[in-house]
């Protein structure tokens, strides 16, 4: 129980219905308004891929978003966790979806069962030409490239290529983009596709599990497999399962969540610099 003078913060497995699975991210749940410079310091002591800042503005959330580095444009798991933690806290009712305020305009979280749906922008890729080295540093020639606003798209030859890839992290930060997503048609029964996402250019070397990029890959693959409704495995080493949909320019995201640990900033921690 927090107190006082106190800030509630949870780190929360996203995507997956096991503990220390799928992707962490830290909550914040904060009293009012915190400067950049204080979320930035908050996100670099967590040191997860992300860490959300939540403040509540009426009926709705306003929703931020911080690396260890930097704040980024849209984060999927960070904001699964933001309504998981809302949820559970009952400070959100299960009956009715959350609005969040983002730098990526309005977006939703629904209860269903033990999952969490996101509402959210797609980002389709355009094809795009492969930067110098792109295959050097991938270990692999991509079938095809592709790049949206956030991130190049590269496409591999099978899955185990996916699952066994281990790239030049210091040849991807030097990519004008956030991140590398790759991904490859599934070779296992009950998931269409697979990926993994890098993006150590905002100090993630790889993200565990990453809803972002599945904006990008929800309308990529549905437009191949002529599909609306998939399952996705992102395989990093934690691993997590996504069910898609698409709806047009959105994709409905889904995942399971469990919070590992709840804690309070204390002191000078909590005090704003």
């Amino acid at each position: 129980m927090t107190t006082a003078g106190t800030i509630p913060i949870f780190q929360v497995d996203a995507f997956t219905a096991e503990p220390f699975r799928g992707n962490p991210a830290a909550v914040c749940l904060l009293p009012g308004p915190r400067s950049d410079r204080w979320m930035a310091a908050v996100a670099r002591e967590m040191n997860l891929s992300e860490t959300a800042f939540l403040l509540r503005d009426g009926g709705a959330w306003r929703l931020r978003w911080f690396t260890p580095t930097v704040e980024v444009d849209l984060c999927g798991h960070a904001t699964l966790a933001s309504a998981w933690v809302l949820f559970e806290r009952g400070l959100a009712d299960p009956a009715r979806p959350i609005a969040f305020l983002s730098r990526s305009g309005p977006l939703a979280a629904a209860r269903r069962g033990e999952r969490v749906e996101l509402d959210f922008p797609a980002k389709r890729e355009e094809p795009a030409e492969a930067p110098p080295g792109f295959a050097d540093a991938l270990g692999f020639v991509p079938r095809y490239v592709g790049r949206n606003a956030f991130d190049y798209l590269a496409l591999a030859p099978d899955a185990e290529t996916v699952r066994r890839l281990a790239p030049d992290i210091a040849a991807l930060a030097r990519l004008p983009v956030r991140g590398v997503i790759v991904t490859a048609e599934s070779d296992r029964a009950g998931c269409d596709f697979v990926s993994r996402f890098f993006a150590p250019a905002v100090g993630v070397d790889e993200d565990p599990v990453t809803g972002s990029a599945h904006c990008c890959l929800a309308p990529f693959w549905g437009a191949r497999l002529g599909r609306t409704e998939m399952s996705a495995y992102q395989a990093s080493p934690r691993g997590g399962t996504l069910a898609l949909r698409l709806a047009g320019e959105r994709v409905i995201l889904a995942g399971g969540a469990v919070t590992v640990l709840e804690g309070a900033l204390t002191g000078r921690a909590a005090a704003e610099i």
